[in-house]
């Protein structure tokens, strides 16, 4: 994976060498110095950021604390059958992460085929362990789990045939990964392994009473944890993609480390905002697809529903999607500024549909539930033999840790194909790209004729 990005070519002068923000404008309209508005909304975004971090690890601290003293003192709770599944699942998701994540570099045709067709079956393996645990919350959980895979498999019959696209589009926008990727990739590995042992401890502790309140902590620290890897997973992808994006706009080569340091010095702010907006806008706008196609056309009442709601679903997705954290890379821009241009780019130029038909982002999802299945089915069966009680929750908490983990690790990879589509919008007639977006773009102009 360490291979360089190849000589440094030199595009209108000597290469950039400084490790500031790359301040690179190609039309007007980019507004490149964030307003006074923008840069408040970010600082309080980052405080606000932070105080939350320090907050719920003061938290963590006091439940573990709290919660060994108090297994001591009773039978209720047992930390040598709580922890040890949970822990060694949450050290699974890691090897098994960065496994993946290298398996998709090497050989992305074998591994795009490999999760559409696996990751149903391994959700639905997921689903029949809840089931044969038998409380209700994980017999909820396995219906859930079940239908999902049903629905997988459903959909991974449906876009068979974009297959062969998503393995060329990921295998030319990371056939030269940044130097030093792999260290960067177990850097962060190592981090969320970090972090969400940390985040368990806390859990477990609040779990050894089990009171109303501990319920609301437990709770709030799963909030904290979701937040907190989606901005480590999205520090990983605005680095990345900021490097990929001036390799393939401008041919230069930017260091990794040089990018990370401007990242977390200047750029904290918007990924925190896009961290806790884009979720939120992928879940709707995902919805909002899967209700058109339910609904269709027979029924006028539905279909005008589904209409009204999709239109809602395609003005969020203006404001917050993952495209724009490109352009917070390399412009520094403020993350929904950054949204709206990246967007708007794309509808100029017809991409569209394209971005809509990729399965890219897809298959990274797939990625993080396969690999959260796997550590849901190793926590859950090992509690399953020693403590059924335990079983659901540190299956559901496996499950999570395991998802993360994945996406940190694929980050770098999704980063680099959004940089391609960012780079090639702004410049299609850029002799740096080769034919595999316009040959794309017409194979879908055929089939919609």
């Amino acid at each position: 994976m360490e291979k360089s990005t190849g000589s440094n070519m030199q595009i209108q002068g000597q290469r950039t060498q400084s490790t500031a923000i790359v301040k690179v404008q190609q039309e007007p309209s980019i507004k490149i110095e964030p307003t006074v508005g923008g840069q408040l909304l970010r600082k309080l975004f980052q405080i606000i950021f932070f105080v939350q971090l320090f907050l719920v690890s003061i938290l963590v601290i006091v439940l573990t604390i709290r919660g060994l003293i108090y297994a001591g003192s009773t039978d209720r709770f047992h930390p040598k059958k709580w922890y040890p599944p949970l822990l060694v699942s949450t050290a699974s998701a890691g090897i098994v992460s960065f496994i993946w994540q290298s398996i998709t570099f090497h050989c992305p045709s074998k591994a795009i085929k490999a999760v559409f067709w696996f990751t149903p079956l391994l959700t639905c393996a997921v689903g029949v362990l809840h089931i044969l645990i038998g409380s209700p919350l994980s017999l909820a959980a396995g219906t859930i789990a079940i239908i999902s895979a049903v629905i997988q498999s459903l959909y991974a019959c449906w876009v068979n045939s974009r297959f062969d696209y998503a393995s060329k589009i990921l295998t030319v926008s990371t056939s030269a990964p940044p130097y030093n990727t792999t260290t960067f990739v177990i850097v962060s590995i190592i981090t969320c392994l970090v972090y969400s042992s940390f985040s368990v401890t806390g859990i477990g502790g609040a779990t050894a009473t089990g009171t109303s309140l501990d319920i609301v902590f437990i709770v709030v620290i799963l909030l904290s944890f979701l937040w907190s890897m989606q901005v480590i997973k999205n520090m990983l992808y605005v680095t990345i993609s900021r490097i990929r994006y001036m390799n393939f706009a401008c041919g230069v080569d930017i260091n990794t480390r040089a990018a990370f340091h401007d990242t977390v010095k200047h750029l904290v702010g918007s990924v925190c905002i896009g961290s806790a907006i884009v979720p939120v806008i992928g879940t709707i706008r995902g919805s909002a697809r899967a209700i058109n196609l339910v609904a269709g056309d027979n029924d006028e009442f539905l279909f005008s529903c589904a209409d009204c709601y999709s239109g809602f679903a395609s003005t969020l997705i203006t404001y917050g999607n993952r495209w724009g954290f490109v352009h917070v890379g390399v412009y520094n821009k403020g993350f929904i500024q950054a949204s709206a241009d990246t967007w708007e780019m794309f509808k100029r130029v017809e991409l569209i549909s394209l971005i809509d038909s990729d399965l890219t982002g897809v298959f990274c999802f797939l990625s993080g539930v396969a690999v959260g299945s796997i550590c849901g089915i190793v926590g859950g069966t090992w509690e399953l033999i020693i403590h059924k009680g335990y079983a659901t929750e540190v299956s559901i908490y496996a499950f999570l840790i395991g998802y993360f983990m994945c996406r940190i690790a694929l980050a770098w990879q999704q980063a680099s194909v959004s940089a391609y589509y960012v780079s090639y919008a702004e410049n299609p007639q850029s002799l740096r790209f080769d034919a595999t977006i316009p040959v794309r773009i017409e194979q879908l102009h055929r089939f919609q004729v």
